[in-house]
């Protein structure tokens, strides 16, 4: 091997160990986290801070936390003028809660430009929403949606082919859920569905149910909002009209 060779090689090498580098010290990089309560005593407190929605451009039209300001974490560069010039001021930072990678994307940027006050708020706006906080409603926000359904007898299939491509999720309450369930159902109210959604993989269909219809909807949104994209709705009345088995 030449010297020339040699040399253009040992440079490579340099290269893209500077880029592993970098790579890690991205994901290793940790901020500190803030909580709904905290958010919300800040809001009511007129703590000085930026509150920046990471969402993109159509989510935040749709609603958002009272007082953020816009700046998508795809657009961040171009729309970095809307910051508050004293790097040491709060930057607060939210998406679409607890799965969502927007806020830590944006916190590195913004850290990258000399920020020094980062915090992540990983609930998000689903939580905010779900706890009944203050947030400003576009004029889409309550604009019905259809959901996709699934059919009894073909959940029954998916059911009985024991594949683990989807998750069952009973949206009633406790009580409800205990005196009767779909089989391999897990139970999250529909009013704790963005709180407790850490078990629902986003790699995986998700369906939801309830007696009617109507807290299904609702949680069928909420996980529209926090970016999911494998949702289905059936009906628990459904299923026992057909006359499948309930599990106690």
């Amino acid at each position: 091997m030449s010297k020339k060779i040699r040399a253009i090689s040992s440079m490579a090498a340099v290269v893209l160990c500077v880029i592993c580098l970098s790579v890690v010290s991205c994901f290793a990089t940790t901020f500190p986290v803030i909580t709904t309560d905290e958010l919300r005593n800040m809001i009511d407190e007129k703590k000085p801070f930026m509150l920046i929605d990471t969402r993109t451009k159509p989510e935040y039209q749709e609603a958002y936390i009272v007082g953020a300001q816009n700046i998508p974490e795809t657009e961040f560069e171009k729309m970095s003028s809307l910051l508050i010039p004293d790097k040491k001021m709060l930057l607060v930072l939210y998406c679409s809660g607890i799965k969502c990678g927007k806020t830590k994307r944006t916190a590195v940027k913004a850290q990258a430009m000399g920020y020094e006050n980062i915090f992540l708020y990983n609930e998000g706006f689903p939580v905010w929403e779900e706890r009944g906080l203050k947030i400003v409603a576009g004029p889409v926000y309550e604009k019905k949606i259809e959901t996709t359904k699934v059919r009894p007898e073909d959940l029954k299939q998916w059911i009985d082919s024991a594949k683990s491509d989807y998750v069952l999720v009973d949206v009633r309450d406790v009580a409800e859920f205990t005196e009767g369930r779909i089989p391999t159902a897990i139970n999250i109210p529909a009013e704790q569905l963005a709180a407790r959604s850490e078990v629902l993989p986003k790699d995986k269909k998700v369906v939801v149910y309830c007696n009617s219809g109507s807290r299904s909807y609702m949680a069928y949104r909420k996980l529209m909002r926090m970016e999911y994209k494998n949702i289905y709705q059936t009906i628990f009345a459904d299923w026992k009209e057909a006359g499948l088995p309930v599990a106690k």
